[in-house]
Formats: C-alpha cells, sequence, structure tokens
C-alpha cells in the first residue's frame, strides 16, 4: 500500500478534531444543532488553516445518516455512513469541489450552476464549494449572484479564499463569513506532539519546536515539514539535522549577538556575524530569530509571571538571563532595529554586512549615550564663527583642567595619573559683547554636566588613580564571591568611583537605565557584606576609568599578544609559505 502523508493521513475528520479554530467549530456547531443554517458560508484565511476540511465536515453533518441509516442534520457525523465515507473518499456526487484558481470563467460557473436545478441523487443536501473564490473574473461573480442569493432549499454554497479583500461586496454580503485564524507554535507543537506518538517516531522537544515555528501557523506546512524531518533524519527528529534541514540559525549565535550588544561589545557582535556567514546561516533568518527572542525578552521584562510559566523550554532559562542585563527600552528599540533591518538586507551588496551595520546601530543610538567631547581648539574655532548668543542660553568656558578630563573620558580606559596642582580656571575665548563672563570663583567641576545631582562643591576636580584601583579591586571581589548578578553587577562594572568621603562613596555611570534607585540599594547591600558599611551617591554623566574598561583593556591585549604570538609562530610562518595559507581574521582566542 502506498504511504499516505501525514497532512492528509491525519486531516480531521469532524469538529472535534479540528484544532485552533474553535470559534468556528462553535458557532457552526450550535447552527447544526439548532438547525438555523445559512444558505452560503464563506471561509477566510492564510494556506493550511483547514478552510477546506471545514467546508468538508460540515459537507458530512448535513448529509451524515448516522450508522443506521436513520439520523439526521447533526453536528457529531457518524464517519461510517455511506454519505460520509463518499464524501471523505471524493467520490460523493451531491459534493462539487470547484478550483477557481483554475476555473475561472463564466464558462465554468454556469456550468456548475446548471446543476443547482437538480434536486441530491444521494444525500439531503447538494453542496457546492468554490475554492480561491476570489480568483473568479468579474463575469463569472456577476453570473453566480442571483443563485447565490435566492438558492432551492437543497442546496448549500461553501466558499473559501486566502484573499477576502478581492471579493466583491456583492458576495460577501450574501455570505455568513468565518475566518480562519493561523494557529499559535505551541498549538501546533501539541498537535505534532499527538502525531508523532500515534506514528511512533522519536522527537526532541526543541526539533518539533523548530518545526512549529516554521509552519508559521499553517498546520499542513507543520505536518509537510515533519514528513520531510522524518526522511532527513532517517525515521528520527533531531534537533540539530532538523535545523540543518530548515536552514535555521542557532539560537547560540543569538543569545551571542544579544549578549554582545547588551555590553557594548562591537567586537563580539562583528566576530559571530562572521560565524554565521562561515557557516552559510542567512542573515535574513537571524533577524527573525532575534525578533522571537528579543519579544519574549520583552514579554520577561514587563510581565515576569507569565514568561517564568513556561517551564517545559530549555531557552527560557538564557532568556531570562538577557532580559535582566539588556535595559527594557534597549529591548524594544533592538526589536525594532531588527525588524525594519530586514527590509535593509537586500539593499545592501552583502548582506552580512547589512546585518553587522543592523545590529551597530544599537550601539551608536543607545539611550542614554554620552557624546565624545568635543576639542577644545574645534570649539575656539566655531566659537568664532557663530554669532553671539543670548545671555540666558550662553555657557561659561571650561577651564584647562577640566576640559583635559571631559577628552578623557572618550578615549580607551586607562589608569588615571595623579593630578596636578590646580590652578587658576583662565577663560579659553576671547570676550563676545553682550555675553556675561565667567566668574575666577566657580569651582572646576563644570566639564561633568550630567553629574549635577551632588552639590558643585562635594565632586573633585580630578579623580586619582587610587580610588579607580580601589574601585576595580573591590568590584572585582563582588563578582568573585557572587555578592552581584544581571543589572546590579553591570552598574557596579560600568561605573567608576569619584571620592571616598567618610561612609559616604560618590559614584558616577554614563547610562540612566543603570542608575535606578533599586539597583543602588542591592548594590549598596552587597557591599556591606563584603564588609563596606557605606552610603552610595550615583551620579550620571561620562566615565572615564571603571571596571568594565579595564576589562575590556586586559582582554584587547591578551588578544593582542595571542595574534602576535600566532602571526610569529614558525611552524604557522612554515604553513603559510609553502601552502599559501593564512590565518582567519577573529579565529584565533587567548587562552
Amino acid at each position: 500500500m502506498s504511504y499516505i502523508v501525514l497532512a492528509r493521513k491525519y486531516r480531521p475528520k469532524n469538529f472535534a478534531e479540528m484544532v485552533g479554530q474553535g470559534h468556528v467549530v462553535q458557532a457552526l456547531g450550535n447552527a447544526l444543532t439548532t438547525q438555523r443554517l445559512h444558505h452560503a458560508y464563506l471561509f477566510t484565511g492564510t494556506r493550511g488553516v483547514g478552510k477546506t476540511t471545514v467546508s468538508r465536515i460540515l459537507a458530512k453533518s448535513l448529509n451524515c445518516v448516522g450508522p443506521d441509516g436513520n439520523g439526521g442534520i447533526t453536528a457529531t457525523p457518524c464517519g461510517v455512513c455511506q454519505a460520509c465515507t463518499d464524501i471523505d473518499s471524493g467520490r460523493f456526487v451531491d459534493y462539487t469541489e470547484l478550483d477557481a484558481a483554475s476555473n475561472r470563467g463564466v464558462d465554468e460557473v454556469q456550468a456548475l450552476l446548471e446543476q443547482a436545478v437538480y434536486k441530491p441523487v444521494q444525500g439531503r443536501f447538494k453542496v457546492f464549494m468554490i475554492d480561491e473564490v476570489h480568483m473568479l473574473t468579474n463575469t463569472a461573480f456577476n453570473a453566480m449572484l442571483k443563485t447565490l442569493e435566492e438558492p432551492p432549499e437543497y442546496l448549500k454554497f461553501v466558499l473559501a479564499t486566502t484573499d477576502p479583500q478581492k471579493v466583491p461586496v456583492t458576495v460577501l454580503s450574501r455570505c455568513l463569513q468565518f475566518n480562519l485564524r493561523p494557529m499559535a507554535p505551541e498549538t501546533v507543537l501539541e498537535h505534532l506532539t499527538q502525531v508523532l506518538a500515534q506514528e511512533n517516531v522519536a522527537a526532541e522537544p526543541q526539533a518539533l519546536r523548530l518545526l512549529a515555528r516554521a509552519a508559521r501557523g499553517s498546520m499542513r506546512d507543520a505536518l509537510s515539514l515533519t514528513d520531510q524531518a522524518i526522511a532527513f533524519g532517517g525515521g528520527q527528529l533531531q534537533e540539530a539535522t532538523v535545523r540543518q534541514m530548515l536552514g535555521a540559525v542557532d539560537r547560540s549565535h543569538v543569545f551571542a549577538l544579544i549578549d554582545a550588544l547588551a555590553h557594548s561589545d562591537g567586537a563580539q557582535v562583528v566576530q559571530t556575524v562572521d560565524t554565521l556567514r562561515f557557516n552559510g546561516f542567512s542573515a535574513a533568518s537571524t533577524l527573525e530569530e532575534m525578533t522571537g527572542v528579543l519579544q519574549r525578552m520583552a514579554v520577561a521584562q514587563n510581565v515576569p509571571a507569565l514568561a517564568a510559566a513556561d517551564s517545559t523550554d530549555p531557552e527560557a532559562q538564557e532568556v531570562a538571563r538577557l532580559a535582566q542585563i539588556l535595559p527594557a527600552d534597549e529591548t524594544q528599540l533592538l526589536y525594532s532595529l531588527c525588524l525594519h533591518g530586514r527590509g535593509e538586507l537586500g539593499l545592501a551588496p552583502d548582506e552580512y554586512a547589512a546585518l553587522t551595520m543592523v545590529l551597530l546601530r544599537l550601539l551608536a543610538f543607545k539611550p542614554g549615550r554620552v557624546a565624545p567631547a568635543q576639542p577644545v581648539g574645534d570649539a575656539v574655532e566655531k566659537k568664532s564663527l557663530k554669532p553671539a548668543p543670548e545671555p540666558a542660553r550662553s555657557a561659561p568656558p571650561q577651564p584647562a583642567p577640566v576640559a583635559a578630563m571631559a577628552s578623557r573620558a572618550a578615549e580607551p580606559s586607562a589608569p588615571t595619573p595623579a593630578p596636578e596642582p590646580a590652578r587658576p580656571p583662565e577663560p579659553m575665548l576671547a570676550p563676545v559683547a553682550g555675553e556675561p563672563q565667567p566668574s575666577p570663583e566657580l569651582p572646576v567641576v563644570s566639564a561633568l554636566p550630567a553629574v549635577v545631582n551632588a552639590p558643585a562643591a562635594a565632586l573633585p576636580a580630578v579623580v586619582s588613580a587610587e580610588e579607580a584601583d580601589f574601585w576595580f579591586d573591590t568590584v572585582m571581589d563582588l563578582v568573585r564571591r557572587e555578592l552581584v548578578a544581571a543589572l546590579v553587577r553591570e552598574l557596579a562594572l560600568q561605573s567608576q568611583l569619584l571620592a571616598r568621603e567618610g561612609n559616604t562613596w560618590r559614584l558616577v555611570v554614563d547610562r540612566d537605565t543603570l542608575n535606578q534607585p533599586g539597583t543602588r540599594d542591592r548594590l549598596q547591600t552587597a557591599l556591606a557584606a563584603a564588609g563596606h558599611a557605606v552610603t552610595l551617591v550615583v551620579n550620571t554623566g561620562p566615565v572615564a576609568d571603571s571596571p568594565a574598561r579595564r576589562l575590556a583593556a586586559q582582554a584587547a591585549a591578551r588578544q593582542n599578544e595571542a595574534e602576535a604570538a600566532m602571526a610569529g609562530d614558525p611552524f604557522v610562518l612554515q604553513l603559510m609559505r609553502e601552502f599559501g595559507g593564512k590565518i582567519v581574521p577573529g579565529s584565533v582566542r587567548p587562552l
């Protein structure tokens, strides 16, 4: 006996077997039970959601006579009588299916309507089912309007379409319309699990999740993909083989990209994209997978109880971790960038270069990003070319030590040198007529415009390297002892210690999303547990020397050493010389 594909073998035979269309099943079931039957039905929806299946079940319900031959119209057709079996096998003379995609002219419709004058031969009702009805010509629609409005009492029309906007309103007004919805991945996953259990096919849960997502709401597509995956995997469904068949991006790469973006690690982003290129994964598929993960992260950030309910998903823990380290506003921004970035891939000559640009765009437009300080020389030149501003909008010039400190804030982190003795501030610009002049008694703190939450006199003019070293050691101790995690750890790593004044420590961080009351309180509690019972005062402003910057500098130094060692290795040089080999950029990793 020839093999029957899963999509046909497990086509629902009655309303109870229908999956994901409860609203349609309930309406039709109640109408059949009370026998309040309309003469024309229109089923709409995307491919593979059950339009033709519902039509056949409705035809069986109208013509079923029951196992004993004495039954009437019912919402639960027996499936064993002559009418039910003939409709399932396509031999029922009173049930006619017309494919409007290939029979769209007025002649075909008139030939169908000519049969309407004859009463049913076998069944209780004649049922005309027209699939893809929107493909009919205007003349064909006009030819069927009168019969569709006032058919004989023994005739029922069932129309199906994937594009109801193309059906004339004169037809829509004569039908009861039911919209069959695309099915959720969870619904598809549950049905696939039941089908494979009946087929005795071993399947990994994550493989079924991939198939459920790839079906995009179509149960027929899900079963067809499952058939293909069984053949591809030699009778088994494993995640690796299904992912290879679908060409889907491994979620580990997606998690690595989001983690790198959360830590503002552009080098890791570029390296992961190079890995995707090497493995041949689609850039569009990468962005699609990222939008799915980001949507789950947004749910975890805003509705934690709902996100924690799905404990069967092995990816749930990683999604929850990323939801903690990536702020909610950046999650929304990255989701929008990925969603709109898919349209840019086809415009670029290299889709992976376009993917890199889409992802790096988040780093350029991160909320609360501090712009690099402008060099003093450029400021003088631009100031001399602009007209004098109004007195209320003018700003005092920066003293030399402060301008130097603002410039160092944009450079890579390095131990801050010991401060020079403070000098009286000198104006850097020539006086402009009508502009108030700065007072020499101004404190030397105007280079930190974002750090204004604390009194100006309390902020130090220059942060010493001793404070930076002390804060680095303290934060590393908190991390080693696992006293900080998630956002609290990020606040500690991304902040800079400005001063210790008794039991008060003053910090500065460059992102408002990290400077939240709850995060500050948890960091203060962690410090107390480590033996530092202090009060934290955290402001927002430019950071010149933070533990995160030092760790990044150390990692970069180790990477440079590893690349230099590889480039100077005699064996590597011999391979390159004799076989024309080369070192793939980004493939060298320090031990």
